[in-house]
């Protein structure tokens, strides 16, 4: 069996594809690697960004192993309803089903990456956000499409609180 090598192997500050989040968890997401992306085809990696009080409600994956990474800001990370401080140096590691829940507490941006294998994320993001490009401003907060069960369930979601 052959595979292809990634395509990509740096990718700059400004680079990736943005997507603004609908409510609650508002802010943006920049997936950075991912197999569309030219990535490896068992892999996504991209940047969140939550403003203050926002939130990604409680969700779990079926399939996917996640590692979040705080590098900016404060919040709390619920696993399996437990909080833990999410603080720049933070490493949070969810398994399949497990549940988690990210809140931004502070007063300013919270700031992470998300690594995910298998990818699929990246389709959630792609399906429910609204295109961003670098230095846009913030739209409105706006409600989620009215197909968010269906991305959900397709990019590997296992359950998502509302």
């Amino acid at each position: 069996m052959t595979t292809s090598a990634p395509t990509i192997h740096a990718v700059q500050p400004d680079e990736g594809e943005g997507y603004w989040r609908p409510k609650p968890a508002n802010g943006y997401v920049v997936v950075k690697v991912s197999p569309r992306r030219g990535g490896q085809r068992n892999l996504a990696m991209g940047v969140q960004i939550i403003p203050p009080g926002g939130f990604v409600p409680e969700h779990s994956h079926e399939k996917q192993e996640e590692i979040l990474f705080c590098f900016e800001g404060e919040g709390v990370v619920e696993v399996d309803g437990v909080p833990h401080c999410f603080v720049p140096g933070t490493v949070i590691y969810a398994t399949p089903w497990m549940k988690h829940k990210i809140i931004n507490t502070g007063t300013r941006d919270l700031k992470f990456t998300w690594t995910m294998t298998p990818p699929g994320l990246e389709d959630f993001f792609s399906a429910i956000g609204k295109t961003r490009q670098p230095g846009d401003p913030a739209p409105a907060p706006f409600d989620p499409p009215a197909t968010i069960d269906r991305a959900q369930a397709e990019s590997g979601f296992g359950d998502y609180e509302r």
